[in-house]
Order: C-alpha cells, then structure tokens, then sequence
C-alpha cells in the first residue's frame, strides 16, 4: 500500500510539473529591422565641396556654415559644419578633438581613423565610438590651407545594442561621404 500511495504521489507531481499553465521565459528580441537599398546621389555645400549622400536622407540648409543630412526613417541626423580657414587650422584641429573627447565618458572606446586622398587634397580624422554615447561618429576633413569640415551622427535616442545594425550601416554611409568628398 505504501508502494501504490509514492507511485501515484510521483505521477501526480510528474502530471502537475508538464502542465501547459507554466510560464517559460523568452529571451529578448529586437525588432526587424528593414534598411534601404545603398544609393547615392551627388550634393554641393554652396559651392564649397562636393560629396554623394545617400538617396533615402535629406539634405537640409541650416545657415550658410551647416546643414544637416536627415535620416528620418532611421531616426538620425548628421549633422555638418563648414568653415573657411584664416590661417586657424590647428584652433579648428583642437576643437574638433576637444567634441570627440567630450564623450570619453560614457563610451566604451572611442578608435581614430586617418583619412588621407592625395589626389583630391582632402584629409582628416574619423572618430568612431562604442557604448552609450550621444554621437556614434565624428570626423573632420580639411585641405589644410582654405577649407575645414566638421560632421557628427547623432542619433534621436541613446546607442544601443538594440540598433546596431542602424549604427552600422549609417557608419557605412558616413565612410561613404567622406570618401566621396571633393573640394570645389
């Protein structure tokens, strides 16, 4: 009787413990994220540099130094500024550095990548940042002598794990631009 009273106290146990009534944890996922085709299509700053931004932004004027590039089904901006050099490159140099820097706090790491085009005497520096900062990329352009450019995506949230696919690939875009940059 004993045997009989442990046996059905297991199959009852075995019969509660497999009901469909438990909840089983999910982990998490992030939404599907649907990116445009890469197209690109060439723009002029007032006469001062040519470069392709990509076909699926806008390209906005904000005064005659700056303008911004929209992504606005991306939920970014990159945002850019011009000046004109008076003999005050190292000043515009320092101050570039200055931004980046700015966000050595909050991110993880922060890599600087030279960029250098001989040929259309265009140089500078990409700044380009892991974790939770408020820009995911920085740089400068410049022909050391007349011109000075100076760009940063900013996203309309914090940078996440959860977009870094959209991270990526405006980081894609922003290379793309740069290299694509000519004075005029």
């Amino acid at each position: 009787m004993q045997n009989k009273a442990v046996f059905i106290l297991v199959v009852l146990a075995f019969l509660i413990a497999c009901s469909n009534n438990r909840y089983t944890p999910v982990p998490k996922a992030y939404h599907k994220i649907h990116l445009p085709k890469k197209q690109y299509e060439k723009v002029s700053f007032n006469n001062f540099f040519l470069f392709q931004k990509p076909a699926y932004s806008q390209f906005n004027y904000l005064d005659k130094q700056s303008f911004n590039i929209e992504f606005k089904d991306l939920n970014a901006t990159l945002h850019f500024s011009y000046y004109i050099l008076q003999n005050d490159l190292l000043e515009h140099v320092k101050y570039c550095n200055y931004l980046a820097y700015k966000h050595d706090f909050m991110a993880e790491s922060i890599s600087e990548n030279t960029f250098i085009n001989k040929k259309e005497n265009v140089f500078g520096l990409l700044y380009d940042y892991d974790g939770a900062t408020a820009t995911s990329t920085q740089f400068y352009l410049t022909d050391s002598i007349n011109h000075f450019v100076r760009g940063a995506l900013y996203f309309n949230f914090e940078v996440t794990d959860s977009i870094s696919p959209i991270n990526s690939f405006l980081k894609e875009d922003v290379r793309y631009m740069i290299e694509s940059l000519v004075w005029q």
